[in-house]
């Protein structure tokens, strides 16, 4: 049989616990279902295997020509700006010739936040009566980064029409219990979380803690394999296809 026509290396973070990996399979199996034309894969950066090179040079070995590259990531941190680009020098260091694409992150990219992206987090909120919002992160000591956050939050909180806080589980302040007492000081009756987070993990479990610590209302699961996220997986690829050329060996 010969080999689907492109080839699509999701790569997340990993983690050492179970239910990361198997939130990253899961949306894999998502992007599968809603493009059957592609071979989807997916990697890790850490903690788990395969590791992005070696799926890029299986994809070389089943005969594809060009992949994509796309961060399973909500902002443009360390991990996606050094992390990821250096699979592929590795990839090429150790003889892949495939020509490859690197997609942007999830998240927010030039001060746009992907309507997708809101969509999504909207879904797991959904049945929620909330008055104000707390969109709790994984943390980074990023600016650039924490800044994106911010846009998405305030876009949430633009959608549903409620005050919307940032908070983070490490590497920033302020955590959820934090914030969700500020809204409750600010008179909001019905303080709800929402998961800026693609997987459950110990950074999520954290954040989760310390807002029901301070008697949050409600807790959005992460985002995982909601059809928005694969639908955004999707445009991504279409972005990288159309506006970046392939990185090719030399």
């Amino acid at each position: 049989m010969r080999p689907a026509r492109l080839g699509v290396v999701l790569v997340a973070h990993g983690s050492r616990d179970p239910r990361a990996g198997r939130a990253t399979e899961a949306l894999a199996q998502a992007v599968r279902a809603r493009y059957p034309e592609w071979d989807v894969r997916a990697s890790y950066l850490d903690h788990s295997v395969p590791r992005p090179r070696q799926v890029l040079a299986s994809l070389e070995a089943a005969g594809h020509r060009r992949a994509v590259m796309v961060p399973l990531l909500l902002t443009c941190a360390y991990h996606g700006r050094v992390d990821v680009p250096g699979e592929i020098t590795a990839a090429r260091a150790e003889g892949v010739r495939l020509d490859v694409s690197l997609s942007d992150v999830l998240g927010p990219v030039e001060g746009e936040v992907p309507g997708l992206l809101l969509d999504g987090l909207v879904s797991r909120l959904s049945g929620a009566s909330c008055d104000a919002l707390v969109l709790a992160a994984a943390g980074t000591r990023n600016a650039a980064a924490r800044e994106t956050v911010q846009l998405a939050a305030a876009a949430l909180g633009a959608r549903l029409g409620v005050p919307c806080r940032v908070a983070y589980a490490s590497a920033a302040p302020p955590l959820a219990g934090d914030a969700v007492r500020e809204l409750r000081a600010a008179g909001h009756e019905r303080v709800g979380l929402a998961s800026y987070f693609l997987a459950p993990g110990l950074l999520w479990d954290a954040a989760v803690a310390s807002a029901r610590e301070a008697g949050v209302d409600g807790v959005a699961e992460p985002l995982t394999d909601r059809a928005e996220v694969a639908e955004l997986v999707g445009e991504r690829v279409a972005d990288a296809i159309a506006s970046k050329p392939a990185l090719r060996a030399a």
